[in-house]
C-alpha cells in the first residue's frame, strides 16, 4: 500500500493540500477512489439501459447521440477527479467530504439519465453541476496551499471549470435541435481547460497510479457489460423458448468481453505516460475506450431483444449494435496503447485486421455475435503466440 498522507498524521482531520511527488513509491488506488468508481457504475448502467430502450424502439440515431452526450458527462467528471486526486489527494476529512459530495452528484446525474433521453436535461445538468462545483472547491483549496506558477495553475483550473458550468446552462435553454451543437462546443471547452491550465506548470500526477485508475474503471465498465448481457439473456429465457439462438449469442458476448479485457491489459500502459502531451491524448482517448466498452453490453442486450422479437429493428442493426462498439474499442486500444509495444508487422496488424473482421461479422446475421467472439479469441491467441516468438528471439524485449 502507498504511504498516504493519513499515515503520517492520522489524527489530524485537516491537513495542507500540497502536491504529491510524481515518483512516489508503491502508489495505488485508495479505498475512497474505489468507492467513488462504484457510484459511477450506476450512471454508466443507466446510460446503457437508456441506449437499449432508444434502439429497440427504433430511435437508434437519437439514442447513440444522447448516449455520447451522457457518457461524456460521466467520463469527464470521473477523469477530472482521478487526475486531481493523483496529484493532490491528502486523504483528510475535508477531501473525503468533498469527494462524497461529488459521489452524490453522480447519483443525481444517474437519476436524470433516462429523462435526458426524453429531452429533459435539468436533473442531469444539476448532478453534473454538483460534481463540478465540488471540483472547483478542491482546486481552490489546492491553490491556497501553493504559490507561484503552481497556484496560478490551480486557479486557472477553478476559473475554467466554473466558467464551463455557466456555458452548460445553454443546453437547458436551447431547443432540441440546437442542443447537440451546444454540447459539442461545451465539451471542447471542457477538454481545453486542463491544456490551458497546465501550459506553464503541470500537475504532479503519478503515471502508475493513473494507469491503474483507468484500468480499474475499464474493468468495472466491462463487468457492467457482462451484467447487462446476463440480465437480458435471463429475461429472455424466462419468457421465450429461444435457447438455441441465445446460447451462441451469450457465448459470443462473453468471448468479446473476455478478449477486450485481455487486449487492454496485455501491455503495461504507464510506460507511455511520460509527460502531459502523451497523457492528455491517452486520457482523452479513453472516452472512446470506456464508452465503447460500456456500449458492448448494451449492444448484447439489444441483440437479445431482437432474437426474442421485442426490438423493432433489422437483423443488420441488431448485429451492428454489438460489432460496431467492439470495433471502436479495438481500434482505439490499438491506437492509444497496443501499437507502441508491438514489434514487427505481424504483431502490429493483429488488432487492425481483427477490427475489420469484426465489422464483416455484422453481415453474418444471427451468427454475427458468436463469429465476432471467435474472431477476438483468435486475435488473443495470435497475439500471445507472436509475443512468445518475439520473446524467444529477443529475451526480455516483449511480453
Amino acid at each position: 500500500m502507498t504511504s498516504s498522507p493519513s499515515a503520517s498524521a492520522a489524527g489530524a482531520p485537516l491537513r495542507p493540500m500540497t502536491a504529491r511527488r510524481r515518483g512516489e513509491a508503491h502508489r495505488v488506488a485508495s479505498p475512497l477512489e474505489l468507492f467513488f468508481d462504484l457510484c459511477f457504475v450506476v450512471a454508466v448502467a443507466q446510460a446503457g439501459a437508456s441506449l437499449v430502450h432508444s434502439v429497440v424502439e427504433g430511435r437508434a440515431g437519437q439514442g447513440v447521440l444522447y448516449y455520447a452526450m451522457v457518457f461524456f458527462a460521466v467520463y469527464w467528471a470521473w477523469v477530472n477527479f482521478s487526475w486531481f486526486a493523483s496529484a493532490y489527494d491528502n486523504d483528510d476529512a475535508l477531501f473525503r467530504v468533498v469527494t462524497l459530495i461529488q459521489m452524490a452528484g453522480v447519483l443525481v446525474l444517474a437519476a436524470g439519465v433516462s429523462e435526458a433521453f426524453q429531452h429533459h436535461f435539468f436533473v442531469l445538468w444539476l448532478g453534473y453541476l454538483i460534481m463540478r462545483l465540488a471540483m472547483v472547491s478542491q482546486w481552490l483549496r489546492a491553490a491556497r496551499g501553493c504559490t507561484g506558477a503552481e497556484r496560478a495553475m490551480a486557479l486557472r483550473y477553478a476559473i475554467g471549470i466554473a466558467l464551463c458550468q455557466v456555458g452548460w446552462l445553454s443546453v437547458l435553454l436551447l431547443t432540441e435541435g440546437e442542443r447537440p451543437w451546444a454540447f459539442a462546443v461545451m465539451a471542447l471547452a471542457e477538454l481545453c481547460v486542463p491544456v490551458l491550465a497546465e501550459r506553464k506548470h503541470p500537475t504532479t500526477w503519478h503515471p502508475h497510479h493513473i494507469s491503474e485508475r483507468y484500468g480499474l474503471f475499464t474493468i468495472i465498465v466491462l463487468g457492467e457489460s457482462i451484467a447487462a448481457a446476463t440480465v437480458a439473456v435471463k429475461s429472455a429465457v424466462d419468457e421465450h423458448d429461444e435457447l438455441g439462438r441465445l446460447i451462441p449469442a451469450s457465448i459470443g458476448t462473453l468471448l468479446i468481453v473476455f478478449a477486450a479485457w485481455w487486449i487492454y491489459f496485455a501491455v503495461p500502459t504507464h510506460g507511455r505516460l511520460k509527460g502531459n502531451r502523451q497523457a492528455f491524448l491517452w486520457g482523452y482517448g479513453h472516452y472512446l475506450i470506456l464508452g465503447s466498452a460500456a456500449a458492448i453490453g448494451a449492444g448484447a442486450e439489444i441483440f437479445v431483444e431482437h432474437v426474442t422479437g421485442q426490438a423493432h429493428i433489422s437483423q443488420l442493426a441488431a448485429s451492428a449494435s454489438v460489432t460496431v462498439p467492439t470495433a471502436v474499442y479495438l481500434v482505439t486500444v490499438w491506437l492509444l496503447v497496443s501499437r507502441h509495444y508491438k514489434s514487427g508487422v505481424a504483431q502490429q496488424l493483429v488488432l487492425p485486421v481483427t477490427t475489420l473482421v469484426v465489422l464483416v461479422c455484422t453481415l453474418a446475421g444471427r451468427w454475427s455475435v458468436p463469429t465476432a467472439g471467435l474472431a477476438l479469441a483468435t486475435a488473443v491467441a495470435a497475439g500471445v503466440t507472436l509475443a512468445a516468438r518475439a520473446a524467444r528471439r529477443e529475451p526480455g524485449a516483449a511480453r
